[in-house]
């Protein structure tokens, strides 16, 4: 035998269909992390590390996303650069400004954007300030590749752009009764997919006071952002449905605003606004991808 070949065959493996067909994984927990992170304490970026129970040897929130919180002290500065072909911002608290080689982009509470690959990103913060910040290196990482091309444009939804569309949308909403009631931030290069970039979808989503929207379920996996949130108002996440459309002993996972919570794949899941207030919440998701590949599965309570 080839020299080559005897050494190539060294590494050949086989395995029995019926016991390899559906091989299993780590499963992605339902987890929570608090604004306490980014409240306090020094300039940084915190990342929501879940690579322990993922299996991964590199940082990942999902196995294609990592989520961070970056935290900036009044005057003070951070540079944020990631192996990553999405980003996406959304300021939880505070103003400042942020230098790429895009351009200079001021901010402020409320507003969102995102960017492709950077070779540097450099924030400053007017005040104290705390942003929330998703990108794709993780699924970068797995596949062994580096950035190369921009994919998209960089694109800015102010606070007040945001709000101003979901009041267009929300009197329809309410009285449809509908699965959510909310905008998906989009960009000209997803246009088809109806993404926020070419790999991550963004939604901004309301619950209005006394409400609740039914549950759904998808396979894409969710890290949700609590924007605004007053007391008795939580998601409920739980694997099946019984016969009028509740989930089975499911898991609460009560919103905090600024804080984040997992929702993995597959999961039914629901939200429920039992105060007096609007309560706004802002999901991060790989579904630019599981749309791309006809996989998303989008399942909605009857």
């Amino acid at each position: 035998m080839n020299l080559t070949n005897a050494t190539w065959q060294k590494t050949a493996l086989s395995w029995e269909y019926h016991k390899a067909a559906n091989p299993t994984l780590t499963a992605v927990p339902i987890r929570a992390f608090p604004a306490s992170l980014h409240e306090s304490g020094e300039t940084r970026i915190i990342p929501l590390d879940l690579a322990t129970e993922l299996g991964t040897s590199y940082p990942a929130t999902t196995p294609n996303l990592l989520a961070n919180f970056i935290r900036i002290k009044t005057g003070e500065q951070i540079e944020a650069i990631a192996a990553a072909s999405s980003e996406v911002f959304y300021v939880m608290r505070g103003s400042g400004r942020t230098e790429t080689e895009y351009g200079t982009l001021e901010w402020r509470k409320g507003d969102s954007f995102t960017l492709p690959m950077n070779t540097g990103v450099t924030h400053y913060a007017d005040d104290d300030a705390a942003l929330y910040w998703v990108h794709d290196s993780p699924m970068l990482a797995y596949l062994g590749v580096q950035p190369t091309t921009p994919r998209f444009e960089p694109a800015f939804y102010s606070g007040e752009f945001l709000t101003s569309e979901i009041e267009r949308i929300r009197e329809e909403g309410i009285r449809r009764n509908l699965n959510r009631n909310g905008v998906i931030l989009g960009n000209p290069e997803s246009e088809d997919t109806r993404t926020v970039t070419h790999t991550m979808w963004s939604l901004y989503n309301l619950v209005p006071p006394h409400s609740s929207q039914k549950p759904h379920r998808h396979n894409s996996i969710a890290l949700d952002l609590a924007v605004s949130a007053k007391e008795d108002t939580y998601t409920l996440i739980g694997k099946s449905l019984d016969g009028e459309g509740n989930i089975i002993n499911p898991i609460k996972m009560k919103w905090e605003p600024n804080s984040v919570f997992v929702t993995p794949p597959g999961l039914w899941h629901s939200h429920h606004n039992e105060s007096d207030e609007d309560a706004y919440v802002f999901p991060v998701q790989d579904a630019g991808m599981q749309i791309y590949m006809r996989t998303l599965d989008i399942q909605f309570a009857k």
